[in-house]
C-alpha cells in the first residue's frame, strides 16, 4: 500500500470533553495557505529568541479530557515541549476557522484556552479575510479587536478619514516589535 494514501486516510482527531473527535475533512487550499502565511511570519520573527513557533500537527494536552490540535501556536516555556506534543497552555494559538469546527473554536475550545492560561487566541477567517484577535482577562478569553482586508470597492466608497482608520497592520500582544501586515496573512490565496 502506498504510504502517502496511509497517512492520507489516517484519521486526525482531537479529544474535546473526554470524546474524540475526528477533525474535519482536509482543509482546502486557502486554509492551508492562511495558516502557513501565519507560521512563517512568526517562524521567521522568533528564529534566535526563546519562543518557538509550532505549526498544525503537533497535540496540546490541557486537561485529562481535553487534547488539541490547532492551525498555529507560540510556546516561550520549552519545558512545556515534549515529544508527543505540548503540555500545559501555549502563549499564543491560533485556529484557521472551519465550517465544521467553527462553532468548537468559538466556544468550548476558546473557553477551555482561557481556563488553561492562553493569553493570546486568534479565529482567522479565510473567507472573511478577518482575524479576531481574544486577549486574555482572568481566565476568559475576550474579543480585542477584529482586522479585516476591506475589498477595493468597500475601500473606494469610504471618505478619506475612514479609509485612513482602516487598520493594514496590527501587533501580537505578546511581541511589541512585531507589525503583522494582515496581506501578508492573506497572500496566494484563491478566489
Amino acid at each position: 500500500m502506498n504510504s502517502n494514501l496511509a497517512y492520507k486516510e489516517a484519521p486526525r482527531e482531537e479529544v474535546i470533553n473526554g470524546e474524540l473527535v475526528a477533525m474535519s475533512p482536509s482543509p482546502g487550499w486557502n486554509h492551508v495557505s492562511v495558516a502557513g502565511n501565519i507560521y512563517h511570519i512568526f517562524k521567521k520573527y522568533l528564529k534566535g529568541k526563546k519562543c518557538t513557533a509550532i505549526q498544525d500537527g503537533f497535540d496540546v494536552h490541557l486537561t485529562d479530557k481535553d487534547v488539541f490540535e490547532p492551525d498555529m501556536m507560540v510556546v516561550c516555556d520549552r519545558n512545556k515541549i515534549r515529544r508527543d506534543g505540548i503540555y500545559g497552555a501555549p502563549d499564543l494559538v491560533i485556529e484557521v476557522l472551519s465550517p465544521s469546527t467553527s462553532q468548537r473554536d468559538r466556544g468550548y475550545k476558546k473557553k477551555i484556552y482561557g481556563q488553561c492560561g492562553v493569553r493570546e487566541y486568534w479565529l482567522v477567517s479565510t473567507g472573511e479575510q478577518a482575524v479576531e484577535v481574544y486577549l486574555l482577562q482572568g481566565e476568559e478569553l475576550v474579543l480585542d479587536q477584529v482586522y479585516t482586508i476591506h475589498p477595493d470597492w468597500m475601500l473606494e466608497g469610504m471618505k478619506e478619514e475612514e479609509r485612513a482608520r482602516v487598520a493594514t497592520h496590527f501587533r501580537c500582544s505578546l511581541f511589541d516589535d512585531l507589525n503583522i501586515a494582515l496581506a501578508d496573512i492573506f497572500d496566494d490565496m484563491l478566489p
